[in-house]
Order: C-alpha cells, then sequence, then structure tokens
C-alpha cells in the first residue's frame, strides 16, 4: 500500500469503534475532558484515554493543558480532509490500485476449462459466461473479417455448441457479425 493508503487505512482503523465514534461524536459538540467523556459514555478513564490516544494519533483529536487537565477537542479540520480523501473518487480508485482485476477470470476460466483449452461445460451464471466468452475472442485476431465457417471451427477448439458461442460472443458485443451472419469480426474491448 501506498502511504496515503497507509494513512486512510489508519484513518479507519481509528474510527472502527463504537466508543471512540462515540467520543467522536461528542467532541464535535464541544471539547471535553477525559474524565467527563469516561463518564459519558460508561467507561473508565484509562479506556477513553486509550481511545483518544489512537484517535490523536491519526490526527483526529488534539488536547490542550487546563490547569490540571487535559481537554481534548475534535480536529475538525483534519477529520473533513481525511473525509474528503477517504471519498474522492480517485482515491477509491487508488486504494484498489494493487488488486488483481483479472484473478475472477482466470479463476473462471480455470474452473470450466480442461487441460487442452476445451471447456468442460458452458457456465449458467452471466458473469461466469462473459469471463469465458472473453477468453475465447482473444484467439480472433483484430480487424480481421471471419466466415461463420471459420468462426465455427475456432470455436470448435472450445465446445462443440458453436451457435450458442457465436451468439452469446455477438450479444455480449466481444464481435459483431453482418449480412445475416456472413462475416463476424472481433470489436475492440
Amino acid at each position: 500500500m501506498t502511504g496515503e493508503n497507509v494513512e486512510l487505512a489508519d484513518v479507519f482503523k481509528a474510527l472502527a469503534d463504537s466508543s471512540r465514534l462515540k467520543i467522536v461524536g461528542l467532541l464535535a459538540q464541544q471539547p471535553y475532558t477525559v474524565e467527563q467523556l469516561a463518564a459519558m459514555v460508561g467507561l473508565k478513564p484509562s479506556t477513553v484515554s486509550h481511545h483518544l490516544s489512537k484517535l490523536a494519533g491519526v490526527g483526529l483529536v488534539s488536547a490542550r493543558a487546563e490547569g490540571y487537565y487535559s481537554v481534548y477537542q475534535l480536529e475538525k479540520a483534519a477529520l473533513s480532509a481525511s473525509m474528503q480523501r477517504i471519498f474522492s473518487t480517485e482515491q477509491t480508485a487508488a486504494i484498489a490500485a494493487d488488486v488483481d482485476l483479472d484473478a475472477f477470470e482466470r479463476k473462471v476460466i480455470k474452473d470450466y476449462s480442461l487441460p487442452n483449452g476445451r471447456l468442460k461445460a458452458l457456465p449458467g451464471q452471466r458473469k461466469k459466461l462473459e469471463a469465458v466468452l472473453r477468453y475465447i475472442v482473444k484467439t480472433f485476431e483484430p480487424d480481421v473479417r471471419y466466415t461463420e465457417k471459420q468462426v465455427n471451427e475456432i470455436l470448435l477448439r472450445f465446445h462443440d455448441d458453436t451457435a450458442y458461442l457465436r451468439r452469446e460472443l455477438v450479444g455480449y458485443k466481444l464481435m459483431a457479425r453482418e449480412g445475416g451472419g456472413g462475416e463476424y469480426w472481433r470489436t475492440d474491448i
């Protein structure tokens, strides 16, 4: 994970506790001491101090000395900035940047294929069928027109029901056809 992703994960961890959320909610209204917060949320002062430490560690709360007490306040600007980063489209996409997007398709192909590349069966679920069709369409060259006979010969390598595969390849817009099935070609996906 990148540095900013780690920071966001730490903010989520800090907020992933119902007692901490209550404390944040109270501090959003006004500053409080540990003893005041402990009485309001029904926890021991040492437990509240632990929660405040976690929140302070990610910059969401700060303390100032007031006589013998430390008064804690919510850092609203830091909370707002964290929430904007968390929920920005770019940041949300960046969090998943190192995820293997093709893992599902590889698993489906592995589950439905024999060692020679032929399909054991045709998937009944639409998402799995789409994964299989994406795998099959890669055997067709881009910018090449195929006759129905050529398409059938290629599809026979995968499964005997070539009519179904042709129809689904066109239906999923992975291939196009012209002239009532006279010519087929791979669409750019």
